[in-house]
This record gives structure tokens, sequence and C-alpha cells, in this order.
């Protein structure tokens, strides 16, 4: 619409909609959607305050956003994140002549409290495997051993569950013992995948073709009702029922099982480099946390088995 060149002022809610044409030229439909959700989040706070244009926000309009979210309970990492993004819209809107300021630059950085990811033993990860496949064997289905796939590829290769979802059928690199995924900011990676995965894999894909419909394309995993590629919430039932399987393991969730696979590397010699490579990582800031996992791991053995501890 050209709206950096029109005289009259653009409201807030028709910057952002311009915002997210530019975001679609230049990144994921999903990035495109989180700039929004955020964006817009915040255009109705400032409706609320009689405020509809970019150039009329202030830093105290800004200032009383992030109080309000903090008062409605969001975490700060949550804050973090929608102050990220309207930070990056309001450089746009001030290269596009749509601002005359950025009301975020005299904000200082929100700390987000580290806070350690609840995961699972390497022990419950074991016994939560041989229970899956266990039920896969007993049940003797296409659904049964995809879950059972499923699980050993996410505790194998430590993906999120949105990088699992986008896996297609040429996704694995076999004779490499890799998965080819494309993570956050559509940067892909190669990670390495175990054989117990691969194997699980192999074992669905041969019953794939029982459930596979017209809408199934190349899709790794699909759902059983439609046969369309599988939904994230479906993945997450599925690794919540896994977790349930062990008595006493924390329910971890598939945030877990990426947590437990990170863990599980540096507990048996891997390098954080390493560790950070495979989880995708923009920075070993991110990666770090694990050594206080395995820290704290080694200071309970420690308090447990030493005699004068």
């Amino acid at each position: 619409m050209g709206v950096g060149h029109s005289r009259r002022v653009a409201s807030f809610t028709e910057s952002v909609d311009a915002f997210g044409d530019y975001l679609a030229a230049r990144y994921s439909p999903r990035t495109r959607t989180s700039y929004g959700a955020d964006l817009h989040q915040l255009a109705g706070f400032l409706t609320a305050r009689g405020i509809d244009a970019p150039r009329d926000v202030t830093v105290k309009d800004v200032r009383a956003w992030l109080a309000w979210m903090s008062d409605e309970g969001k975490s700060r990492a949550t804050i973090r994140r929608r102050l990220s993004s309207v930070r990056g819209f309001f450089a746009w809107a001030c290269d596009h002549d749509l601002a005359a300021g950025d009301p975020t630059a005299g904000l200082q950085p929100i700390k987000v409290p580290r806070v350690l990811p609840t995961t699972i033993s390497q022990a419950e990860a074991g016994q939560m495997m041989a229970a899956v496949s266990s039920i896969a064997e007993e049940a003797g289905s296409a659904v049964a051993s995809r879950d059972r796939a499923i699980v050993e590829v996410l505790y194998a290769t430590g993906l999120r569950v949105a990088e699992l979802c986008s896996l297609d059928l040429n996704s694995i690199d076999r004779a490499r013992e890799l998965v080819r995924v494309v993570g956050k900011g559509d940067k892909e990676r190669a990670v390495p995948i175990g054989r117990p995965a691969l194997q699980a894999v192999d074992s669905w894909l041969r019953r794939r073709a029982e459930v596979t419909t017209a809408v199934s394309g190349n899709a790794l995993f699909i759902g059983e009702r439609a046969g369309a590629r599988i939904d994230p919430r479906v993945v997450r039932r599925i690794v919540h029922r896994s977790l349930a399987l062990v008595a006493g393991a924390p329910d971890a969730g598939p945030h877990g099982l990426r947590h437990a696979m990170a863990t599980h590397l540096l507990e048996g010699g891997a390098d954080l480099r390493s560790v950070q490579e495979v989880l995708g990582h923009s920075s070993i800031a991110t990666t770090q946390i694990y050594t206080h996992v395995t820290s704290q791991r080694l200071r309970e053995a420690f308090q447990q088995a030493h005699p004068r501890a």
C-alpha cells in the first residue's frame, strides 16, 4: 500500500499488517505469525488508551504495556519475547517514516531468571522406551508403531515438536545416520540419530501406508484420522502418555525429552559446542543452562555418596 509514502497517518493496525508483509517476504510463516500476535496484542492495549498510530506511541505507553502484562501474570520470558517483537517493528517503522522515533530505545533489557529445565533421568528414559516398545509390539498397529517412533526420535535428536512435525520422508539420511531439520529462523542443521530411533522409524514406515491418504504427501509422521501431517498437539499427547508409563517420572512433556537428550549428552562427555549445534541454539549461552543441570546432579550424587559430604 506504500504506507511510508502516504500523507495520511497510518494506523497501528495498518502498520502492523504492512510489517507482516515485510516479514512474509523474508522469514517463515511461523515467524510472521509470532510477530503478528505480539504486535496486535500491543495494538489492542494502545487502542484502549486512545492511541492509534505508531508515531503517537511514547516510552511511557510501552512501559505501561509492560507493567500491564506483568500484572496479568505473564512470564518474564513472554514479556521479553513480545518486547523483542515490538523493537523489531519500531525499527522498521522508523525506516519507513511511520514513527518519529523508537519508544523502546530507552528501555533496559528484561532479564529472565534461569530456571533449571524439568527433565528425566537416563534410567527413566530407558524405562519409557522399553514400555513404549512393548506397547507397540503388543498392539501391532500402525499408530502404536508411529507413537514409538515419535518418542524415540524426540529423545534421540532433541528436536522441537514443530521440527519433528515438519520432517519429510527424505529428511532422514540413513547412510550417515543423520536427520536434516529446518529450525528457528529457517536455519537448516543436521542432527545425529541413533540406531534404535532409526529402527523405530523403519518399523513405522512399514506400516505408514495403512493410514496414508491423498493429503499425506511426503510427511514423515501423519495423523491416523485424516492422514495429514501430524499436529503438534497430538505429539504432545503421545509424549505425556509415554512419560506416564514410568512410575515417578516427571511429566516433562516433549521439551523435557529435548532437555533430557542435552543433559545426557553432557553427562556422557559431549562438549558444549556440539550440544549447541545439535539443539540448534544460536547462542551458546542458551545451551549453558544444561551445565547447571549436570552440576546439580553431580552435587546431589556427592551429597548422597561421599562420606564427608
